[in-house]
């Protein structure tokens, strides 16, 4: 193996490794996401699209290179070739061999660099996606705790207002028997007023006739002292 294809073997085998820790059941996305987030990763974050780029373009390179010589070896001129001379026969095999192997090796190698760059970033979505449905578990917590304490307000203002609706309602009673306490006191009041007047009346009239009578005993009185002076006079 030529000193490239074992480079590609061992990028196999690095990518391999990798592939199998990031899935590793026990290691949570928030884990990945905390490693992810150290500060070599961004010092070499500008680096590593171009890296990516650089790895695939290089990988489909020697994967076209690999199918051309798997085209070559497996074509009807090397065969025939073979046909003729035996040595030759197993030599041809030899490179058909090693071009399939490179073939798969190259094909595994850029597969697993897609597929490893698509784990990272899942991890990453679901570390975030983790991230907030835990604080939306928690803004619903606490919109649900804000909610029951809502309801058990308006419960104690509930209850409240229907106590206060039943003092107003019993002093509305009481204020009620109140006023018809009063307005039967009124009542008595204006009947007492209108028979202390029918007495005032009563007794005004008996004073006018008193009054009368007295002016007709006066007058009397003097015509009785009018006649006796007179009846006096004619006995002198």
């Amino acid at each position: 193996m030529t000193l490239q294809w074992t480079a590609v073997a061992f990028f196999l085998y690095v990518e391999i490794a990798v592939n199998l820790i990031l899935c590793i059941p026990f290691i949570s996305a928030q884990r990945w996401r905390l490693i992810f987030s150290w500060r070599i990763w961004s010092w070499l974050s500008p680096y590593w699209n171009k890296c990516f780029f650089t790895m695939i373009m290089v990988l489909i390179v020697l994967f076209l290179d690999a199918v051309r010589e798997v085209q070559k070896y497996s074509g009807p001129e090397p065969m025939q070739d073979a046909k003729v001379n035996p040595n030759l026969y197993d030599h041809v095999h030899m490179k058909l061999f090693r071009a399939q192997r490179n073939l798969y090796i190259c094909g595994f190698s850029l597969f697993l660099w897609l597929i490893m760059r698509r784990v990272v970033t899942l991890l990453n979505q679901a570390a975030v996606t983790l991230e907030n449905s835990a604080g939306l578990q928690a803004q619903m917590e606490n919109a649900v705790k804000a909610a029951k304490q809502h309801q058990e307000d308006n419960q104690t203002l509930k209850q409240a207002l229907l106590e206060e609706e039943k003092s107003m309602s019993a002093k509305n009673q009481q204020l009620k028997l109140e006023v018809e306490k009063l307005a039967g006191q009124l009542k008595a009041a204006e009947d007492a007023v209108h028979k202390s007047h029918a007495e005032v009346e009563a007794m005004r009239r008996q004073a006018k006739g008193l009054a009368h009578e007295y002016d007709r005993l006066l007058r009397e009185h003097h015509q009785l002292q009018n006649l006796q002076s007179t009846e006096d006079k004619k006995d002198q």
